[in-house]
């Protein structure tokens, strides 16, 4: 990136802890959902992974990143982090919470570490694409890699 105002949290934070990572900006693809990011990336759909951010009936917030190409299934959410039920939280809580705004989230470099899961499926892939930190970018590293910057733990959610 040529200008320091290119540079979103999310790359100060992998660069701050010498995290390698390659950026992928498809700004000028249109892309809005996160198969069509996939695709404008020439990514495989299962290794494009979007953040989800929660809230449980304990009133604690969870993010889960899952691939693209599949649903969050609230069911197993719930159960991976030890909650009767969890719901997606409402689009106007997520930027005072995260920092971040809808299809910019990422588990990265958010306001608060909040408690994050990631699909078990990442496990099988060589690297992981996610949110930059700003709608236009992706960041692209390894699953352990991602494990430095953000503490997590993997489960079946889709």
């Amino acid at each position: 990136m040529s200008k320091k105002d290119d540079k979103t949290n999310v790359m100060r934070v992998l660069e701050q802890k010498k995290i390698n990572y390659i950026c992928h900006n498809y700004l000028d693809t249109g892309a809005v959902s996160g198969i069509e990011v996939a695709n404008a990336l020439g990514e495989d759909e299962n290794t494009v992974f979007k953040t989800l951010v929660t809230v449980g009936k304990s009133k604690k917030h969870y993010v889960f990143v899952v691939p693209v190409n599949k649903e969050l299934n609230l069911k197993k959410a719930a159960k991976a982090v030890g909650e009767k039920n969890i719901e997606m939280i409402k689009a106007k809580e997520l930027l005072p919470l995260t920092g971040y705004i809808h299809g910019g989230c990422s588990p990265i470099g958010m306001k608060k570490q909040l408690f994050t899961t990631v699909d078990i499926s990442a496990e099988n892939c060589k690297t992981i694409c996610i949110s930059g930190g700003k709608v236009g970018f992706q960041v692209e590293l390894k699953l352990s890699d991602l494990n430095k910057a953000v503490n997590f733990i993997t489960a079946d959610l889709t």
